[in-house]
């Protein structure tokens, strides 16, 4: 009987040993790129964001060629030492390019009127050397401010930045975490939208009015975001994110050295850009009047 035991306790210590390797090979992921650039692929998702902020909010003061110029040579330089040639920055950021290129165009038209007039079409158009120079000033700023953000946003997790908001800003968790829920559940209207369409077509009700198709499909699809939504809500209750009772966190998120030295880069870029264009006397204050 004693052997028997022995062989008994043996065999189920194999089984579970078993059981737990086959569990953990399961459970192994291929890790996501998190950025196309190594340096910010190693940054706190917090820190992008607040980087970006730094890199923006100063370009808002002024208005000129020499800073906006400055400031985007210096990012597409730091990008390109990160890991991102400027190619793969203008492919991946062309909206920034058509939103520049549409601010270019209405600022060149309907812009501020000084210096040499070029082209008047009765009074309501204008164009004028002061308006082409704020023109291409405007081009390039909005390139200066949201091409960095985009190349920032890109691969950034909405689960670790929700940790970190929660954990280094401090952020209330009800809110940061129905935020991240909702977000979750944004992505399946997409699915839920073809599944509708499928499931209509198999019951012969597709070949109808195409208006009257889709309005009666988004009727079915916000009927079923509001039964999703309310099921999300009783669950997240049951687990106790509606109390004010500390919580204790999956994953830990902290700041680092490479954080720190990023926010130290996202100050001096602004700065240098701003300094240079006070010293050569390109300065021209963001708030003044624009518009003729």
């Amino acid at each position: 009987m004693e052997e028997t035991n022995d062989n008994g306790v043996q065999t189920m210590n194999e089984q579970v040993e078993t059981i737990t390797v086959v569990s953990r090979g399961n459970r192994r992921k291929d890790a996501r790129p998190a950025s196309p650039s190594w340096f910010v692929a190693k940054l706190n998702p917090v820190s992008r964001f607040i980087g970006a902020l730094l890199l923006c909010i100063p370009m808002f003061l002024t208005l000129d060629i020499v800073s906006a110029s400055v400031a985007f040579g210096l990012e597409v330089l730091l990008l390109w030492i990160g890991g991102v040639a400027p190619w793969t920055v203008l492919r991946k950021t062309w909206p920034v390019w058509i939103a520049a290129a549409g601010s270019f165009i209405s600022v060149a038209l309907y812009g501020k009127t000084s210096g040499e007039i070029l082209a008047n079409f009765g009074g309501i158009i204008v164009i004028s050397q002061g308006s082409l120079y704020l023109a291409l000033a405007t081009f390039l700023r909005v390139a200066a401010i949201a091409v960095p953000g985009v190349i920032l946003a890109l691969g950034l997790d909405p689960t670790d930045l929700a940790d970190g908001l929660v954990q280094i800003l401090h952020l209330p968790q009800r809110f940061v975490y129905g935020g991240l829920a909702g977000m979750r559940m944004f992505t399946l209207l997409q699915d839920d939208w073809r599944a509708l369409g499928r499931s209509r077509r198999s019951r012969g009700l597709g070949d109808g009015s195409t208006i009257k198709r889709v309005f009666s499909q988004a009727f079915s699809l916000l009927v079923g975001s509001i039964r999703r939504g309310t099921k999300l809500a009783t669950a997240m209750e049951a687990r106790g994110f509606g109390s004010d009772a500390p919580r204790s966190q999956a994953r830990e998120s902290k700041l680092h050295a490479v954080d720190w030295l990023f926010y130290a880069i996202c100050i001096a870029v602004p700065a240098i850009a701003l300094v240079t264009a006070y010293c050569t006397g390109y300065w021209h204050w963001a708030f003044s009047n624009v518009s003729s």
